[in-house]
C-alpha cells in the first residue's frame, strides 16, 4: 500500500532516475575525455608528421637549389681551371658556411674527388651514380645518413666535373626538427637508430600495441617509465624512417585529473538529486492529486471549469497556471479556427476563377461559387457526380476527362454549359494529397477565355486584312509608277492625270491605315494624348474634303456638305479632327455605291456641336453596332465584294473624339445608309 502512494512512488522513481541519470551522462562523459585527450595527443602527432614532411620537402629542395647554385659560380669554375686544390677548398668552406652546409664536394669529369669542406662523408661518393635525396652511407661500423644534392659543372660545353652538396642528418639535425615540429625525432635504418632527439632512442624501451594505419606504423612505448605516442614517416622510399614520438606523460596526468573530478561530480549530483526528489516529492504529491482531477475534466472536454489549485508549491501553482492559459488558449483557437473557415469560405466564394476537386474515380468532391457563376451549374447539383456528365467537350471526340491537362501543364478546352452557352476554358489542373492521408484528388482551376479566344480570332482577322490592305494599293503603286517609267512619253495629259490620280489615291489610303494603325498602337499603349484649342470646324472639313476629293472622283461620288450659316468655334485638335473626318468618310465612300451621294453636316446642340457624316450605303444591323467601335470589327456589310479592311479606323474615331470629351453615336440613313456622328465641345461652352 505504502508503494501506491504518489508521494513514496515520487521519491522512488525520483532516485532512481537521478542515478540512472548521472550514470547516463557520466560514464559517456568520461569515456569521451579519454577519446578526446586520445585524439587530441594523435592529432598532435599526426600535425607533427604532416609538418616534418614538409619541412623535408623543403630541406630537399633547398639543398637541390644551392647545388645549382654553387655550380654555376664562375668563381669556382675559375679555381677548377687552375688546379690548386688548396684555394678551391678554401673557397669551399666560404660558400659551405654561408650556406650553412655540412658538406661541400667537387668531383672531376673523371669521378675523382678535387676538393672537399666540412664533414667527413666516410665513402667516395664522387664514383656512385648520385641520386637528389636522402642517403645511408656507412661510417666505420655505424651508418650516418644525410640529405645530398648535386650538379654537373660545365665550362660551354665542356664538362668540369660535379659539385656534390649535403646535411648531415645527425643529432644536431634532428633537434632542430624537433623545435619546429613539437614532437621528438628519432632516425632510424634497418632498425638501428642513427640520431635522435631522445635521451635514450633504444635503451628500455617497452613497445605496446604497434599497428599500421594509413599505411604509417603507429603505437605506443614507454622510456623509463614516461609514455610516448609515436608513428614513423619513411623518408623518400629508402630504409631511412624518421620515427616521431610525442611525450604523453602530462596528457595521461590530465586525463585522470578529469576523470576523477567528473567521478565525484556525478556523486554529488546524484545525492543532491535524490535530496532534492524526496523533498519535492512530499511538497508537490497532495496538490498533484487535485491537479489530475482538474486534467482529467479537461481531457473530457470540461473547457469551461477553470484549473483552480490552490498550493504554496509555485511549480505547481505555474502547472496550473498553464493548464488554465492552455484551456483559454484551446478555446480561443477554436474561435480563431471557425473564423478562419469562414473566411476561406469568403475567400472562395471572391474568387473570380472556378475551383473543383475530383477523387480518382473523377466525381466530384468540391465546387466553388467562381466555378458555379462560371458554369451555370449549382453547387448542390454536382457534388458526387462525374466530371464527364456535366462538361460536354465541343468540336472533340471523347470525354471531357481525356482532355484535363496534367499537373503543372495549362490547356484550353470548348466545352457546353449548363443553359447550352459554348464556352472555351483555361484549366490547370494540380494532385492533392491530404496530411497523413494517401487519397489523392485532382484540383482543376478554370477561367473562362472565350472573349480572349475571340480576340486572337479578330486579329487573325485584322493580320490578315492589312496585308491585303497594304498589297493592294502598293500592287497598285507599283503598277503605275511602272507604266510611267516606261510609257511617259507616249501618254497624253489625260491618261498622266488619271496615272498621278491613281498614285495620290493609293499613297492617301496607305498614309490613312499607317495614321490608323499608329493611333491604335499610341492608345492601346497609353501615350494616347489630344491638344485641344480654338478651331474653325469649316476649315478642318475642308482640309479632311481636300485629302478625299480624289477618292470620291474616282468613283464619282457626290460630296454635299450641310453647315449652318454661323458654325460656332470647337475646342479640338485640327490634326486628329482632320482624322476622324477622313476616317468616316473613307468608310462611306468604300461601302457606298458609286454615283451616290455622302453629306457632311453640323449643327450646335446644347453641349457643343454634333457632326455627321451621312452615306447610302447598306447599313449596319442593330445588333452589331454595339461592337462596331472595338478595334479589329470592321463595318458589316451585304456587299460580299467590298473589302473589310482592317477594322482600326472606328475605333481610332472614337478614342479621339471621346478624347475631347465628346461621343460617337450611329443611326439609320432615311432612304437608306448610315449616319455616323460625333460631337464637339464649343468654345464658348468652356
Amino acid at each position: 500500500m505504502k508503494f501506491r502512494n504518489l508521494s513514496t512512488q515520487m521519491i522512488v522513481s525520483f532516485v532512481a532516475l537521478v542515478l540512472l541519470t548521472v550514470s547516463a551522462i557520466g560514464i559517456p562523459s568520461i569515456w569521451l575525455i579519454r577519446a578526446q585527450m586520445d585524439r587530441q595527443a594523435w592529432s598532435q602527432v599526426d600535425q607533427g608528421r604532416q609538418a616534418s614532411r614538409a619541412l623535408y620537402a623543403a630541406r630537399q629542395s633547398e639543398v637541390s637549389g644551392l647545388a645549382v647554385l654553387t655550380a654555376q659560380r664562375p668563381t669556382l669554375e675559375d679555381l677548377i681551371g687552375q688546379e690548386d686544390p688548396g684555394t678551391l677548398s678554401n673557397y669551399l668552406d666560404t660558400l659551405r658556411e654561408g650556406a650553412d652546409l655540412d658538406l661541400m664536394l667537387v668531383c672531376a669529369p673523371n669521378r675523382q674527388p678535387l676538393a672537399q669542406s666540412g664533414q667527413s662523408i666516410g665513402t667516395d661518393v664522387c664514383r656512385e651514380e648520385m641520386v637528389d635525396g636522402f642517403h645511408v652511407l656507412p661510417e666505420g661500423s655505424e651508418p650516418r645518413a644525410w640529405l645530398l644534392a648535386h650538379h654537373p659543372i660545365s665550362d660551354g660545353d665542356a664538362p668540369l666535373g660535379e659539385v656534390i652538396v649535403g646535411f648531415a642528418l645527425d643529432e644536431d639535425f634532428v633537434r632542430e626538427m624537433g623545435e619546429q615540429t613539437g614532437v621528438e625525432h628519432t632516425l632510424w635504418v634497418d632498425g638501428q637508430p642513427v640520431a635522435s632527439s631522445l635521451s635514450s632512442a633504444e635503451a628500455d624501451r617497452q613497445w605496446i600495441d604497434p599497428s599500421d594505419t594509413d599505411g604509417a606504423i603507429r603505437g605506443e612505448f614507454s622510456i623509463d617509465g614516461r609514455p610516448y605516442y609515436f608513428t614513423r614517416l619513411s623518408l623518400n622510399g629508402t630504409q631511412l624512417e624518421d620515427e616521431l614520438a610525442l611525450p604523453v606523460a602530462d596528457v595521461t596526468a590530465t586525463q585522470q585529473r578529469l576523470i576523477g573530478v567528473q567521478i565525484a561530480t556525478i556523486l554529488a549530483v546524484a545525492a543532491v538529486g535524490s535530496i532534492l526528489g524526496i523533498a519535492l516529492a512530499r511538497r508537490i504529491g497532495r496538490p498533484l492529486g487535485r491537479l489530475t482531477e482538474t486534467a482529467t475534466r479537461m481531457s473530457k472536454g470540461d473547457l469551461g471549469s477553470p484549473a483552480e489549485v490552490e498550493t504554496d508549491v509555485r511549480e505547481i501553482a505555474l502547472v496550473a497556471q498553464a493548464l488554465e492559459s492552455a484551456r483559454v488558449d484551446l478555446k480561443r483557437t477554436l474561435a480563431s479556427l471557425q473564423e478562419e473557415k469562414a473566411w476561406t469560405d469568403h475567400l472562395l466564394e471572391a474568387i473570380v476563377e472556378g475551383i473543383m476537386t475530383m477523387d480518382a474515380q473523377g466525381r466530384i468532391t468540391f465546387f466553388s461559387h467562381g466555378a458555379e457563376r462560371i458554369t451555370g451549374w449549382q453547387h448542390d447539383r454536382v457534388l458526387g457526380r462525374f466530371c464527364d456528365e456535366l462538361f460536354r467537350p465541343v468540336e472533340r471526340e471523347g470525354p471531357f476527362s481525356q482532355f484535363i491537362p496534367a499537373p503543372g501543364h495549362r490547356r484550353k478546352v470548348t466545352v457546353e454549359l449548363a443553359d447550352g452557352r459554348q464556352a472555351t476554358l483555361a484549366i490547370t489542373g494540380a494532385n492533392l494529397t491530404p496530411l497523413g492521408g494517401d487519397n489523392t484528388e485532382l484540383a482543376l482551376v478554370f477561367r473562362d477565355v472565350s472573349e480572349e479566344e475571340a480576340v486572337h480570332r479578330l486579329l487573325g482577322h485584322f493580320l490578315a486584312n492589312v496585308a491585303h490592305e497594304f498589297r493592294t494599293p502598293l500592287s497598285a503603286l507599283a503598277a503605275s509608277i511602272e507604266l510611267l517609267l516606261d510609257r511617259t512619253p507616249d501618254l497624253s495629259p489625260a491618261e498622266l492625270q488619271e496615272l498621278l490620280n491613281s498614285l495620290h489615291l493609293g499613297i492617301v489610303g496607305l498614309q490613312t491605315l499607317v495614321d490608323n494603325l499608329l493611333e491604335s498602337a499610341s492608345i492601346e499603349a497609353g501615350r494616347f494624348r489630344v491638344h485641344p484649342r480654338p478651331a474653325d470646324l469649316r476649315e478642318i472639313t475642308a482640309e479632311a474634303l481636300h485629302t478625299m476629293q480624289p477618292l470620291l472622283e474616282k468613283h464619282d461620288q457626290r460630296l454635299v456638305v450641310e453647315f449652318p450659316a454661323t458654325t460656332p468655334e470647337v475646342e479640338a485638335d485640327p490634326r486628329r479632327i482632320v482624322q476622324v473626318l477622313v476616317n468616316l468618310l473613307s468608310n462611306a465612300s468604300k461601302y457606298g455605291p458609286d454615283h451616290a451621294d455622302i453629306a457632311v453636316g453640323a449643327e450646335p446642340t446644347p453641349d457643343g456641336v454634333r457632326v455627321t457624316v451621312a452615306d447610302r450605303g447598306p447599313g449596319i444591323d442593330p445588333e452589331q453596332r454595339e461592337g462596331l467601335f472595338r478595334p479589329f470589327v470592321p463595318p458589316s456589310s451585304a456587299d460580299r465584294d467590298v473589302q473589310h479592311g482592317a477594322g482600326l479606323g472606328l475605333s481610332v474615331v472614337k478614342a479621339i473624339v471621346e478624347a475631347h470629351g465628346g461621343h460617337v453615336d450611329i443611326e439609320d440613313r432615311p432612304g437608306g445608309g448610315s449616319i455616323f456622328s460625333f460631337t464637339l465641345p464649343a468654345v464658348e461652352d468652356r
